[in-house]
């Protein structure tokens, strides 16, 4: 997977990287990265490459792809289950390390209310047992969307490293499945940031959510430096991707 997916972030289009000696300094296990969502698949990809070539001593670069001989196995991400059995892809990255879980607000397109499956918040707490996971919190590849509480509490119950990352670009260079390239020559960015800084005993569950928004840049007072004209024009193509997908 690694060797046929790296010339999208290092040929057809650019990965800019930032913050990524943090990777090296984390421990084994018990590590939570959260992240902002742009596309199904391409975001997560693009974390493994990364994180697996910081590992290997390179500093904000995936140049050289020896560094997928001997990768770190225990790395997880939380997925739908649905979006996870939606093709032969997504059922080989399954395979690879996801922690599907059934979504509690949605589900085939609709809107639902269902209560949390005790199973998915086991396999989760497994997962950082065992490794690192990286999940993506609003639940949802649209930018803005409200942080999921789950996500708040996993990290009280489970009193993980939270390292967040910031993402952009992944949406105009692949479709919104993230398999398709769209266009060439787009810039990617990833932020890789500082651990939070956070009080698991004492924090409400709200606090965290709203350190979390702050932290993937999605909280609603970034919205203001950002012009409405590109507001609406990526609203359309959010549509458009919808229509075609």
């Amino acid at each position: 997977m690694g060797a046929m997916t790296h010339r999208r972030f290092k040929g057809f289009n650019k990965l800019q990287i930032h913050g990524s000696e943090i990777i090296k300094e984390l421990p084994d296990n018990n590590v939570l990265f959260v992240s902002n969502h742009q596309t199904y698949f391409a975001d997560v990809v693009a974390m493994f490459h990364v994180f697996n070539a910081s590992l290997s001593g390179r500093v904000d670069n995936i140049k050289n792809i020896g560094y997928l001989w001997n990768p770190k196995l225990n790395l997880y991400f939380v997925a739908a289950k649905e979006t996870m059995q939606s093709g032969l892809l997504p059922k080989i990255l399954a395979y690879a390390g996801s922690v599907s879980i059934e979504r509690t607000w949605r589900a085939e397109g609709k809107e639902v209310n269902r209560q949390v499956k005790m199973s998915d918040v086991s396999n989760i707490t497994k997962a950082l047992e065992d490794g690192w996971v990286i999940t993506f919190p609003q639940g949802t590849t649209k930018p803005w969307k409200p942080i999921r509480r789950g996500t708040a509490h996993i990290i009280k119950k489970n009193k993980p490293i939270v390292v967040p990352i910031v993402i952009d670009g992944f949406r105009r260079s692949f479709d919104r499945k993230g398999i398709r390239i769209k266009k060439r020559g787009i810039l990617q960015s990833m932020e890789i940031k500082e651990p939070l800084d956070i009080d698991y005993e004492n924090e409400s569950v709200d606090d965290i959510v709203k350190k979390l928004e702050y932290a993937i840049e999605q909280h609603p007072s970034f919205l203001k430096v950002i012009p409405q004209e590109e507001l609406e024009k990526e609203e359309e193509l959010n549509k458009e991707r919808e229509w075609r997908y």
